[in-house]
């Protein structure tokens, strides 16, 4: 009895000194949960996720992999798309579920019995496929997804679900700055899709991040890819326009945070933003000072960037399109100052990452990790031994 006892405090302890703090339930297991916390746990947690293969979406699965959670994969393409997800979970820890968002009964058959449901459903394009048509040069572009079917209304088919399904909780990820009359549709729809799902089910949480940085985004990729290849670092106007860019661990972390907890987190918002804000010519030049690149940063007038953005987005990689050029033309910055977030009170104030106790990471610390590969010769360059 007594080295029963000696083994479970043992286990309970490395729960307690994990180096990943988790919400209140470091010591306190869940009704049916097993294991000394961590992948190979039973967490008693099922959740089902919409936009599992995205940027965010696999940050969010490592997270929940690594704490013993089970997922619902969603996923509209081939299995190739999700096969990095695999090794996030432990062996039988993972449903992968093809839907297609005009299929409602697929959709039912995703959520299934989770009990919480994650919505990272985003685009910052539309998408399009070609098509015969009866005229010369008898091909055409058709749209297979707007901005409106997918930030409203898959944002508005997941939320009705989720009150049909009796699901206990819904985690839609929206995005700082939207508003109704912003000039980017896809900043409009975001709000557009917030609103719905606030709407339809109030005591979902609402998680707003500024824009993300993190191995393969395509926010400081823009500036390495284009100082790589055409040689110059286009920026709109004069640069001048201000975001603080948010880690996408950071903001992964704190959606593992929520699902840990969910119940204090219903109805509530959450502000996701980096500790520094920059104007995009300091960015520029930022990537160009980290990868060692000496091109020019030209400053175009909004009528020619918005041109290069026209023809940017027809690439099979969308470094820039039309609509993100919108986007960049004006200030991306959370809704209020950081010291009148700490100001707020009561229980409809807007959270942020220090409430989670995480501290929200400078881009100075990540970017080299992942920009340092657009140095001439990489780090090889610098390493006797190599040439």
């Amino acid at each position: 009895m007594l080295g029963a006892l000696q083994r479970s405090a043992r286990v309970q302890g490395r729960r307690a000194l994990s180096s990943e703090p988790f919400l209140p339930r470091i010591t306190e297991r869940r009704v049916n949960e097993q294991g000394p916390g961590g992948r190979a746990t039973n967490a008693d947690l099922k959740v089902a996720i919409f936009g599992a293969t995205g940027f965010l979406g696999k940050h969010v699965c490592y997270q929940l992999g690594k704490n013993g959670a089970f997922a619902y994969v969603a996923n509209r393409g081939d299995e190739a798309e999700h096969r990095d997800i695999r090794p996030m979970f432990d062996l039988g820890h993972t449903r992968f579920c093809f839907y297609s968002p005009r299929d409602v009964d697929s959709m039912r058959h995703v959520i299934a019995d989770a009990d919480i449901v994650i919505n990272l459903i985003s685009k910052h394009h539309e998408s399009h496929q070609p098509v015969q048509t009866g005229k010369f040069p008898y091909i055409g572009m058709q749209r297979n997804y707007s901005f409106q079917d997918v930030n409203v209304g898959i944002a508005t088919q997941i939320a009705e679900l989720c009150v049909e399904m009796q699901v206990d909780h819904l985690i839609h990820v929206s995005a700082a700055g939207v508003s109704p009359d912003h000039p980017s549709e896809w900043a409009r729809t975001k709000y557009e899709g917030e609103m719905a799902v606030r709407d339809i089910y109030p005591w979902a949480t609402i998680v707003r991040p500024t824009q993300l940085f993190g191995t393969e985004d395509r926010f400081l990729h823009y500036f390495a890819n284009m100082a790589k290849f055409f040689r110059m670092v286009p920026v709109l106007g004069e640069g001048q326009s201000l975001t603080q860019p948010v880690w996408v661990v950071d903001v992964a972390k704190a959606i593992l945070r929520i699902t840990d907890d969910p119940r204090k987190f219903e109805g509530r918002t959450l502000d996701c933003f980096g500790p520094s804000d920059y104007t995009y010519e300091e960015l520029a030049r930022f990537v160009l000072d980290l990868t060692e690149l000496n091109r020019p940063i030209v400053k175009l007038p909004e009528p020619a960037f918005k041109m290069l953005a026209k023809v940017l987005g027809n690439q099979d990689l969308v470094l820039m399109n039309e609509d993100l050029a919108k986007i960049w033309g004006t200030d991306f910055l959370p809704a209020m100052k950081p010291e009148e977030y700490k100001l707020q009170e009561g229980d409809d104030k807007i959270l942020t990452l220090d409430d989670l106790k995480i501290d929200a990471t400078p881009i100075e610390k990540e970017a080299f990790h992942y920009l340092h590969r657009f140095r001439i010769a990489g780090h090889f360059g610098r390493v006797d031994g190599y040439h």
